[in-house]
């Protein structure tokens, strides 16, 4: 149940992604573009991302399969040529120079609601992370085309949530989101920092559910 927990975090269900699409009427965020996600795919699309950039040991690029999952030929170039756009860019190629990737951390962290605390066993894993630094960063595959797309996208995706809880998890006081457009291969960055607004209002939603599951399963 509580790696259940976990996978509800990193890749929430709908049920939890819709009633926070409302804070894009405030955004300078093309609303057809919003509308076209597919919220499925895109995932399913970003494992593959994520693969060919830090677990190339489990990609077969001629069966187009990652971990035995099956892609077509385009999904593996518009990847690749993805990839090729994050090497390009200085920062990006230091992260992965520098970074352990797929880091998984697991520690029972302690939370408050309401001001009630109660303590949560939690797991995450890490796309990069610096242990040096201790800081840490999350690679995404984006249909965005500008800076602007992106950084709705990371609201819609509830990737504010996200970042909040590894940042939580980790103890750390900074983060950050790459972004790579699928579109135009474009790179973007969404740099955090604990208590700034992304991070709040990730905390904003975390908090709530991880209350309720403490309830539930405590």
């Amino acid at each position: 149940s509580l790696y259940f927990f976990f996978l509800m975090i990193r890749r929430p269900p709908r049920s939890t992604l819709f009633p926070y699409t409302t804070l894009f009427r405030s955004m300078e965020v093309n609303a057809h573009y919003m509308q076209q996600i597919d919220k499925e795919k895109a995932y399913s699309f970003g494992s593959l991302f994520d693969a060919v950039v830090t677990e190339q040991d489990t990609v077969n690029v001629f069966k187009c399969q990652v971990a035995g999952k099956d892609f077509n030929e385009i999904e593996f170039e518009v990847s690749k040529r993805m990839r090729d756009s994050f090497f390009r860019d200085k920062e990006c190629r230091e992260l992965h120079k520098n970074s352990q990737y797929q880091k998984t951390m697991i520690r029972n962290v302690p939370l408050a609601f309401n001001g009630r605390p109660f303590v949560l066993p939690m797991r995450c894993k890490w796309d990069f992370w610096l242990p040096n630094l201790w800081f840490g960063a999350d690679l995404k595959s984006t249909a965005a085309t500008t800076q602007s797309q992106f950084e709705g996208a990371c609201q819609f995706f509830s990737y504010d949530r996200q970042r909040a809880v590894y940042m939580t998890i980790a103890g750390s006081s900074q983060d950050m989101i790459i972004g790579i457009s699928k579109i135009n291969f474009k790179v973007f960055k969404l740099r955090i920092r604990r208590g700034d607004r992304f991070f709040n209002s990730g905390m904003g939603k975390f908090l709530p559910l991880a209350f309720k599951y403490n309830l539930m399963y405590g």
